[in-house]
């Protein structure tokens, strides 16, 4: 991780630059290093980029689903003192932000979403019965990307700790579940705000089908592809993921 970590109260975040608030809102194996290049760019640009470290496994077990992370993210605005943010989400993260966003629409300006959950879950806490096998567990995270390199030792060995890990295992598997259970379906179309939506062409963890779903049923959605693309476009193609984003930003007066 390029930036270094601040802690105050119950928060730890990243928090770099200066201007409009974007908050970046990681997934459920991602670590907060996978927007390191997003952090860099948007925070030269004129924009202050936090991210928080959300609290997936230091949650107790009933309260860990979308819900309270969405409330968490709300006591983190109201922390910072922002009356207003560009929420930008990964996978889960995603679908966090746009849970928020329907429970306090006034807190946000603008939304990004890419390999979102919200509208399909693929085995999202799933296929980990052979955990024990590094080897599996290598395969698993590297299907998350188009370019298999992508996943460097330090992911996989990550994803291996995570799910070798019975506390968070079981944590895990209870977030999938609430997944799946606050499916967002219905409320999209009463959400009226900017959404951005980046999305890899060869997703196989959100298939493309779910961008265009999302596309279809948010109102106020722009819908953008990259090629040769998994399911963390701000990892595999940062380039391109800030230039489609900061041409949103200018369209969108953000």
């Amino acid at each position: 991780m390029a930036y270094r970590l601040k802690k105050e109260k119950e928060f730890s975040y990243i928090e770099v630059g200066e201007g409009t608030p974007i908050i970046v809102l990681h997934g459920l194996m991602g670590g907060l290093s996978n927007f390191d290049a997003v952090t860099t760019f948007f925070s030269e640009k004129g924009y202050k980029v936090l991210i928080p470290e959300l609290p997936i496994y230091s949650m107790s077990l009933i309260k860990t689903n979308v819900k309270n992370f969405a409330k968490y993210l709300y006591d983190f605005i109201e922390f910072k003192g922002f009356d207003e943010v560009i929420l930008l989400g990964n996978s889960l993260g995603g679908h966090i932000g746009l849970y928020h966003t329907k429970l306090y629409p006034t807190k946000v300006k603008g939304l990004i979403i890419t390999g979102s959950s919200g509208l399909y879950e693929s085995a999202m806490g799933g296929g980990y019965t052979k955990r024990g096998d590094y080897e599996v567990i290598k395969k698993k995270a590297q299907e998350v990307f188009y370019d298999p390199e992508v996943a460097t030792k330090d992911i996989v060995d990550e994803v291996y700790e995570t799910v070798n890990d019975r506390n968070k295992l079981i944590k895990t598997l209870a977030i999938a579940k609430s997944a799946i259970r606050h499916n967002m379906a219905k409320d999209l179309p009463k959400m009226a705000l900017p959404v951005c939506i980046i999305w890899g062409k060869n997703d196989t963890v959100t298939p493309p089908e779910v961008a265009n779903e999302f596309n279809q049923l948010l109102p106020n959605s722009d819908l953008f592809w990259i090629d040769k693309c998994g399911h963390a476009a701000m990892m595999e193609h940062p380039k391109q993921f800030n230039d489609i984003l900061y041409s949103w930003f200018k369209e969108r007066n953000f």
